[in-house]
Order: structure tokens, then C-alpha cells, then sequence
């Protein structure tokens, strides 16, 4: 899909992230319904952070993200954001299923 350049006052930009984040040991703990609601929990904490999550993919033991930022985004805050904010939406509303892992 190809996405048009976009603007600010004095720069014309297209950045684009392949995020891959890896369940902690490797484990195969994502399941079909929790790839869909970490595909959500992706999308909204982005939209608060002014980016657009392109693609979303994931298998049972990391999961792949192709996100639009802004140039004057700091990549390290937002990557430890994601982290932090996916880990603890998941551990709360599929605790059940992850203690049997962790």
C-alpha cells in the first residue's frame, strides 16, 4: 500500500517502524483472541502518541508492527511506551491464561 508523503512546515516526511516484539523467554503464549486484542491495544496507544499503526501481524510467540511516525518522535520512548502499555493491558485481562506460562 502506498502511502503519500507527508507535511509540516518545513519538511516532507514517510517514516516508517517494522516493530518486532518477542514474548519473554520465547514462550508460545499468544493466542488468536489475544493477537486481536493486542492488535487493538497497539492501535489506540499509537493514536495517542500521533502515529498510525500500518500492519499488524503476530505469531504464538512475538508479533510484527509496520507503524507511520513523525520525525520529531522520540523512537526509544515510544518503543519502551508500547512495551510497558501492551505488557500491562495483556497481564490484566488475560491473567489467567498467562500465569500458566509465567
Amino acid at each position: 500500500m502506498e502511502q503519500a508523503n507527508k507535511s509540516l512546515s518545513h519538511a516532507v516526511f514517510s517514516i516508517k517502524l517494522h516493530i518486532v516484539f518477542v514474548t519473554k523467554y520465547r514462550r508460545k503464549t499468544l493466542t488468536p483472541e489475544l493477537l486481536d486484542y493486542l492488535r487493538e491495544a497497539f492501535a489506540d496507544c499509537l493514536a495517542a502518541w500521533r502515529c498510525t499503526l500500518i500492519e499488524f501481524g503476530g505469531e504464538p510467540d512475538h508479533v510484527h508492527l509496520l507503524v507511520d511516525i513523525r520525525p520529531a518522535l522520540d523512537i526509544s520512548v515510544l518503543i519502551n511506551n508500547l512495551k510497558t502499555a501492551s505488557a500491562r493491558r495483556t497481564r490484566n485481562r488475560f491473567a489467567e491464561h498467562l500465569a500458566a506460562f509465567y
